[in-house]
């Protein structure tokens, strides 16, 4: 038996191949060829049923077929064989009567046409039968019969064997049609019996016919029968096919069957179309090549590729489609094998449905549990659990690990200045930078707010991650573009090594945290490593906290003021009010060490109102013409109640509110929105004056001063610094503030003159005020009191010229002087020069390629030289960081920090 397989048994099914079921009502007005369905006698009293439509090549209710064509040659071989055999010629008679039965075969088409016409338990089938096979074999036996007795040398030996080799033939044509079979033998040895006419020859025809009649009723009882459960079985196959049919229709799965070599036989249509080809283009391929087995070694895959090759059933397994699409698919196939009656492998058969969508909402379940929903870096929790698992390593070597910790610079002025969706939009460029910079080195995190993670895997030593912090610093540090606007922000880095300090992930985490904090502590934009001494600066800024609050609370914090002098007459226009605190044990403590911590505290606020009320009651003991200067964080602009604190402070006073000038840094412009002008225009309202404190050091942008009614600009002590020595583009800088000042009407004041040099300069370039050491340190209430008792008039003192701050360290370096490379140590270093240790009488003037860093080599020139000692002048001036350090690595962008660190977002 031929297997069909799936495509031959739809095939059969959807073709007309096999009985198609039609309602009997239906069945006169239906037409067929040959190969098509009978047309229907009418059914009992218009009764719908459902009966078998039977194909021309239907056995069980067709007499006749096209092959009995064929019957003709077998005639007329039989007659030649017979004359050949016996040396004799028929009669004519006999001649005419086989050729006339050969002649009535050759039409089996047209009788098979008229049969298909007529209802297959119709009665009119049986004349046709008659005619079409009875008749023709009669003629041909009863020819050859006559042949046979006229001719005794023909015989009856030949004449049976013939009869045998045509009833054979009859029988193979006419296909187990067991009633024409029979009529075909009774026709042929009828025909014969006709020329002899005996008794016997007859009553034997007559019983052979009985056997015959009885066997065709039973044949025909069997037909009935069996064409019931035929219909039967086409009526539920048809249904399945629809079914199914509709399945993959629907899309909802599909099917699939191979031969044993894996090869692909059926395959349903649409993922034909999705392989990119139809089903017969895809007939005969592997059926391994409809997946990806490869792509990503999934657990399911290899599953595929061992129940193939054992012969084993499978069950929802899950493979990445071949498809070439943009996008992945997944389909989940199930298959078992499909054995023939011998059980022999024949192949496997089995259906798929597809898996996209639901992996699809698998991975956004993980990436939802996983992954930061903003940046799509990895979360706290992805990035402790990867943490853990090299910790956790069973190799001590490869528990090796570093982990950075990073916090953004300045980054809660821009959520307070612009609003939470420029801050998102903030971070997402900050994750892009960071992943950019780590690259494959390690991998990035984001834990929550604005802090991100880096884990590097392995042995790290720890200059090159002292570049990388750099380098991320650095990266981090570069201008942004949110809506429209330019945003500069920073970063700070803690690093803590495994198994250096720690070789649990809370112990690193905890220890990378106060390693940022040192880094934050230091001036911000640094990077630190984690030392031991970290855990008592803890303890330590947990107290100052503490002690902080105290201050407050028991009016410990004081005021002091720094005269700003007007530079053409040499009078104190007015101070600026500076926020000290004189701990009862340390001592009085910088405002860059505690400002910080009032800052992450949510102190600032306070603290700001407190030295307002403060200011404000002092400048009622002064002169008239005397002012006061207070600086207004980012935060307190920010607060709508701003206008009313200081409309209350002044109104405490009893002051003009013109003698108040607020300080305001240019980091309140990030959002340049409505409530920026808004509250410029409150404020303005009040009388108050506005100065820009540390202009051109913080947000780059001279749009903003269109707007911002400000009476003052303040230039930075950062462009003061160095103004003087030759080559320095701060002077050009200065005098570039001064015009556009000039040009808008505004005032100028000079901040950390120091040298008589510095001032002459600012002087000549036009600065309308000047403020610094060179006229007088902050001084606290009394004191200002006495200096105004003295009058208005200042003097400057001070040094000629600045010498440039050194550094005092012990650092290896290494010296080039043509192909020659010494060994030196650097004593003492500023931007300007160094002092180095280690070479011996060397000359005056001698040139060396000094290596500060790795990569890094700057040109100098011996000045002077003592025994071991020399001193060298760099070709160009050496970069600072914020607090005025040299840095021992080049920088593609340099930008000057404010002293006062900025805002930080807090827990």
């Amino acid at each position: 038996m031929v297997k069909l397989g799936l495509r031959g048994e739809r095939q059969a099914a959807l073709s007309g191949a096999g009985r198609r079921l039609v309602p009997a009502s239906q069945e006169e007005a239906q037409g067929a060829e040959v190969d098509g369905a009978a047309e229907a006698a009418p059914s009992f009293a218009g009764f719908a049923r459902w009966r078998a439509q039977a194909d021309a090549s239907d056995y069980l209710h067709y007499f006749t077929c096209r092959r009995w064509a064929l019957m003709a040659p077998v005639l007329l071989v039989g007659a030649v064989l017979m004359s050949i055999l016996s040396g004799t010629i028929p009669g004519a008679l006999s001649a005419l009567c086989m050729g006339l039965g050969a002649a009535l075969c050759l039409p089996a088409s047209i009788h098979a046409r008229l049969e298909r016409r007529v209802v297959h338990d119709g009665w009119r089938r049986y004349p046709l039968m008659v005619i079409a096979i009875f008749l023709p074999m009669a003629l041909f036996g009863f020819g050859a019969a006559r042949w046979t007795n006229l001719h005794p040398e023909l015989g009856w030996s030949i004449t049976v064997n013939v009869f045998v080799i045509v009833v054979l033939m009859a029988t193979a044509l006419l296909a187990n049609r067991l009633t024409s079979i029979i009529g075909a033998t009774i026709g042929l040895w009828g025909g014969a019996s006709l020329d002899e006419a005996s008794l016997a020859s007859f009553t034997l025809l007559a019983i052979g016919g009985i056997i015959g009649l009885l066997m065709a009723v039973r044949q025909a009882a069997n037909a009935a029968s069996q064409s019931l459960q035929n219909a039967e079985r086409e009526r539920e196959q048809r249904r399945a096919e629809q079914l199914l049919h509709e399945y993959e229709q629907t899309g909802q799965g599909w099917f699939w069957e191979t031969d044993r070599q894996g090869r692909i036989t059926y395959v349903t249509k649409s993922i034909a179309a999705l392989l990119g080809g139809s089903p017969s283009d895809i007939e005969g391929k592997p059926f391994t090549g409809m997946f990806l087995l490869e792509a990503g070694g999934h657990e399911g895959e290899r599953t595929l590729v061992f129940h193939l090759n054992t012969r084993s059933s499978f069950q929802d397994l899950g493979v990445r489609a071949a498809t070439g699409e943009k996008d992945e698919r997944w389909w989940s196939i199930s298959g078992r094998p499909v054995l023939d009656q011998f059980n022999n492998f024949m192949g496997f058969r089995g259906s798929g449905t597809d898996l996209t969508e639901k992996r699809r909402s698998q991975a956004h379940v993980t990436q939802l549990a996983r992954f930061d929903s903003l940046t799509k870096l990895a979360n706290r929790f992805q990035m402790s659990e990867w943490l853990e698992k090299i910790l956790t390593s069973p190799r001590i070597e490869t528990r090796a690990c570093a982990v950075f910790l990073l916090d953004l610079d300045r980054f809660k002025q821009v959520n307070d200045t612009m609003g939470h969706p420029a801050g998102d939009a903030l971070l997402k460029q900050v994750a892009e930078r960071l992943s950019g910079t780590v690259g494959d080195r390690g991998r990035v995190g984001r834990l929550g707010g604005d802090e991100f993670q880096v884990i590097l895997h392995g042995a790290q030593n720890r200059e090159g991650l002292a570049h990388l912090a750099r380098r991320i610093i650095e990266n981090l540090s570069q201008p942004y573009t949110i809506d429209e606007a330019r945003v500069t922000i920073g970063a700070s880095v803690g690093i803590a090594l495994c198994p250096d300090d720690g070789m649990t992930a809370d112990a690193l985490i905890r220890n990378a945290d106060l390693a940022l904090y040192a880094a934050k502590g230091g001036g911000r934009g640094r990077h630190h490593f984690y030392d031991e001494d970290l855990h008592s600066d803890a303890k330590e800024r947990q107290q100052l906290e503490q002690d902080l609050r105290d201050a407050i609370a028991n009016g410990a914090l004081e005021l002091h003021y720094q005269p700003q002098v007007r530079t053409t007459s040499e009078k104190i226009t007015g101070f600026e009010a500076l926020l000290r605190w004189n701990h009862p044990v340390h001592g009085y403590i910088s405002p860059a060490k505690f400002v910080p911590v009032a800052e992450e505290t949510g102190l600032v606020a306070q603290i700001g109102e407190w030295a307002l009320r403060t200011a404000c009651a002092d400048l009622a003991k002064w002169p008239e013409e005397v002012r006061v200067a207070v600086n207004v964080s980012p935060l307190q602009f920010a607060n709508p109640a701003l206008p009313a604190i200081v409309t209350s402070a002044i109104a405490a006073a009893g002051v003009t509110p013109g003698r108040l000038e607020l300080e305001i840094t240019e980091s309140v412009f990030l959002g340049d929105d409505k409530t920026t002008e808004t509250m410029f225009s409150a404020l303005k309202n009040l009388g108050v004056r506005l100065a820009l404190d540390d202009f051109g050091t913080g947000y780059s942008s001279l749009g903003y001063l269109k707007k911002a009614p400000f009476d003052k600009i303040k230039i930075d002590q950062s462009f003061v610094r160095g103004a003087t020595i030759q080559g320095s583009r701060n002077g050009a800088i200065i005098s570039s503030i001064v015009n556009l000042a000039e040009a808008l009407g505004m005032e100028t004041t000079a901040e950390g003159v120091e040298t008589l040099d510095e001032l002459d300069l600012v002087r000549m370039l036009g600065c309308s005020h000047v403020q610094g050491y060179i006229y007088e340190r902050p001084l606290n209430a009394q004191g200002v009191l006495g200096k105004l008792a003295e009058g208005l008039i200042a003097a400057a003192k001070g040094p000629r010229s600045a010498r440039p701050a050194r550094q005092t360290m012990l650092r290896k370096v290494v010296l080039e002087h043509g192909t020659h490379s010494y060994e030196g140590t650097v004593r003492n270093i500023s931007q300007r020069g160094a002092m180095i240790e280690g070479l011996w009488n060397v000359p005056v003037g001698t040139t060396f390629g000094v290596h500060l860093s790795e990569g890094y080599v700057v040109m100098a020139t011996s000045r002077w030289c003592k025994e071991d000692r020399m001193g060298l002048e760099f070709a160009q001036p050496l970069d600072l960081d914020g607090n005025g350090a040299v840095l021992f690595a080049p920088v593609r962008t340099r930008r000057e920090t404010p002293d006062v660190p900025p805002l930080r977002r807090t827990a």
